[in-house]
């Protein structure tokens, strides 16, 4: 099987905590990747997810890394055309202004499966183009 690296980093608590928007986001992407995994084993594909627990430290320097995805070494947000962004958080977060994602006009706090699904398809998609290419070269 060719892996479809998903790639998801979030702040994480001293006390193994993170915030509800993180929590969501992993909840939504987990359900996503359940359903890639029947839709691409017969392409020979299987998502594998790297989870990546920013310390505080990390997360004070620079909060908009907090909840960020990369599917196939890329930015989620460019296989949606997304723009970033950011809204007042909470609890693990404080005060931090954390990550965003619009699509189409609509901000999303904690990123829904339907956009998982829709940004690993397009991954998908170009690794399998990317795979016949070179087998045809």
């Amino acid at each position: 099987m060719r892996p479809l690296p998903i790639r998801w980093q979030r702040l994480v608590s001293p006390e193994g905590t993170t915030c509800d928007r993180c929590g969501g986001t992993y909840e939504q992407m987990a359900q996503a990747v359940a359903s890639l995994r029947a839709s691409l084993a017969p392409l020979g594909i299987e998502p594998v997810i790297e989870s990546v627990a920013m310390d505080e430290a990390t997360f004070n320097a620079d909060p908009s890394q907090s909840n960020r995805i990369w599917i196939a070494g890329r930015p989620m947000e460019e296989w949606l055309d997304a723009r970033v962004g950011s809204s007042p958080c909470c609890s693990e977060c404080g005060d931090s202004e954390c990550r965003t994602l619009s699509v189409a006009g609509i901000t999303h706090e904690t990123i829904p499966q339907e956009l998982f699904l829709e940004a690993a398809c397009r991954a998908a998609s170009a690794l399998l183009v990317d795979g016949a290419g070179a087998r045809m070269s």
